[in-house]
């Protein structure tokens, strides 16, 4: 082949591949419903509900029930500028007062329907689990209006010595009906043992889910951690069935460290899609632009 051919078809190749990657960016960054950067604030930067990272707590008198408070104690709740995988990050300096939990509402946030629905989550995370985190239990993200183990989506590292990570989806139930316990092998979990990660490493976690809330037993969930799918779970029927009003998506419980990059999605990701949010972690930094 001559020579200045094979140049060309070099260029019209990569011409190409440039093009197909840019427009998959492109396809991850539409699907995004709920974007924070911690760059500058402690809040959304993008989505479609309301973007303030408010605290929960327990009502002081009223058991059971609880008080929304659309502010953070900035005394443990702060933004480390410069210091994230891209930009900012939200730095978590200790345990919330009174039992407090930071949320984002559901509500115009995360693509719900009550008929069925899919999506994503994805956070960059920095921590050391079995030095800094001192609760027996902390989920970094926890998606629901009941509880853990009732309509809920969540990851979180356990009381295993060393922790492990895992992504659980457990389906809503009639009041009264016991949960399925998370050391049952049918439980809705994937599992990640024994994770090694130190304070000042950066690690990805993505969690995928489809067919929630379908009414057949076809959801499926899947966990990625640093770009790599580490198990799912498939063939159940797993459903939410919030009220999207009362429906909170939940960060940093029991947490100790930096979070950054937080997104949920309207669909589920495929493992080409984590893969370049993996690789390209400020992927989605321009959507604070527009």
């Amino acid at each position: 082949m001559n020579p200045y051919r094979r140049i060309a078809l070099v260029l019209i190749v990569s011409s190409l591949h440039l093009a197909t990657a840019r427009a998959d960016e492109a396809a991850i960054r539409k699907s995004v419903t709920l974007y924070a950067s911690f760059d500058e604030h402690a809040k959304g930067d993008v989505g479609g509900g309301d973007l303030t990272l408010g605290t929960r707590s327990p009502h002081p008198t009223e058991k059971g029930k609880f008080v929304f408070d659309p502010e953070i104690d900035t005394a443990v709740i702060q933004v480390a500028k410069g210091k994230g995988v891209a930009g900012g990050a939200l730095a978590i300096l200790d345990l919330l007062p009174k039992n407090g939990w930071l949320y984002f509402p559901v509500k115009g946030n995360l693509a719900y329907k009550k008929d069925g629905w899919s999506g994503s989550a994805s956070v960059w995370c920095n921590t050391d689990p079995n030095k800094l985190i001192k609760a027996k239990f902390c989920d970094p993200l926890q998606i629901t209006q009941k509880g853990y183990d009732n309509g809920a989506l969540w990851f979180d590292f356990n009381d295993a010595k060393p922790r492990d990570l895992r992504f659980g989806a457990f389906t809503t139930r009639p009041d009264g009906q016991k949960a399925i316990g998370e050391a049952d092998p049918k439980a809705p979990l994937v599992r990640a043992p024994g994770l090694g990660w130190k304070d000042g490493e950066w690690h990805h976690v993505v969690l995928t889910f489809q067919n929630l809330d379908s009414g057949k037993p076809d959801a499926l969930t899947a966990l990625y951690i640093d770009g790599k799918r580490i198990g799912e779970v498939k063939d159940q029927a797993i459903a939410m069935g919030w009220d999207v009003e009362k429906a909170a998506v939940y960060l940093a419980i029991g947490y100790v460290g930096l979070l950054d990059e937080f997104a949920l999605f309207d669909r589920a990701l495929t493992a080409e899609d984590v893969s370049r949010l993996h690789k390209k972690p400020d992927l989605l930094t321009s959507l604070k632009k527009r």
